[in-house]
């Protein structure tokens, strides 16, 4: 079973690869729940797990069948027709209910579990792992005080900002983003205590570095932007520069202890590159635990070692 929207395009050559393989796939969207999904799930009466059925308008799935899900990006809830209290009534009774049944399949390989992606996407906990298991993390300040963001500056400037998570869409649905920005502390002021932000010492990076995880499969491309940006995710794509790189076998090593300790299949590592070759150095800046890929050189090569895993299920 592969859970996301209907327009995830990163799905799309892993389900493609499935097929190859001769494997039976669903593709669900838990937002779809109403006429265009229904499910019923048992449990107790001599079952030991939940059987029953899920129905799209496309497949018919046997729940117990289920062995392998790929967690991709499914729709947010929608219930729009609903009262402000019952869409939000219906939205957890949903994720509790569906959701929760589809995360506790018996005898299935999650890629990743969904509770997993969870924990994994909050970015402290990214950073200390990462610092335990000897990864390189560029000097960090969470705060809300803007005395400290001075005095951090003053120790470890330049710095940047980064936000902890994407924007939420606009009322309109139109998509926003802040990209890693470089911050005068000047501009700082008493607004700051209004949330929690997270500064970083500026890398003074040659080169960026994409690392997929996949299980035992480590495919690693070198991105470079012609223009030098900060954030290469802002720059056109299809300027950036794709170049293979090998991974040294002390952070493949480090990348496997931290997948294992967050209890991930797969990962997409971001890695700032400083110095040149052979005494390059690898930065650790964040891992999402359910990144893109599709764009990347060797997306077909990801798609099918994705679709030898969940096989493997």
């Amino acid at each position: 079973m592969v859970i996301t929207c209907m327009d995830d395009v990163t799905a799309n050559p892993v389900i493609a690869a499935l097929h190859e393989r001769g494997a039976r796939v669903a593709r669900v969207d838990p937002a779809d729940i109403g006429s265009d999904l229904a499910f019923n799930a048992q449990i107790g009466a001599g079952e030991a797990g939940w059987m029953g059925t899920l129905r799209t308008l496309t497949r018919d799935v046997a729940l117990q069948d289920v062995r392998a899900i790929y967690y991709r990006r499914p729709s947010p809830w929608r219930f729009h027709e609903l009262p402000p209290q019952e869409r939000e009534f219906a939205k957890a009774e949903a994720r509790h209910g569906l959701d929760g049944t589809l995360a506790a399949l018996p005898d299935c390989r999650y890629v990743n579990h969904p509770a997993a992606n969870e924990r994994a996407e909050v970015k402290p906990a990214q950073l200390q792992v990462a610092a335990q298991f000897g990864m390189e993390v560029p000097a960090t300040l969470i705060t809300n005080d803007v005395d400290a963001v001075r005095e951090f500056a003053a120790k470890h400037g330049p710095i940047v900002y980064k936000s902890f998570r994407g924007v939420p869409s606009a009322p309109g649905g139109e998509v926003a983003a802040i990209w890693t920005q470089r911050v005068d502390p000047a501009d700082v002021d008493e607004s700051l205590a209004l949330t929690a932000h997270l500064f970083q010492a500026e890398v003074p990076k040659t080169s960026d570095a994409r690392v997929t995880v996949v299980g035992d499969h480590v495919f690693a491309s070198e991105i470079t932007t012609p223009d030098g940006v900060l954030d290469w995710r802002r720059d056109d794509w299809d300027r950036l520069v794709h170049s293979p790189i090998e991974v040294p076998a002390p952070i493949q090593a480090a990348m496997r202890s931290y997948l294992d300790r967050f209890g991930l299949v797969f990962g997409c590592f971001d890695f700032a590159l400083t110095g040149s070759v052979p005494e390059r150095q690898w930065m650790f800046l964040e891992c999402n635990p359910n990144g893109q890929w599709a764009w990347l050189p060797d997306a077909d090569a990801i798609a099918a070692a994705l679709a030898d895993t969940l096989l493997r299920g």
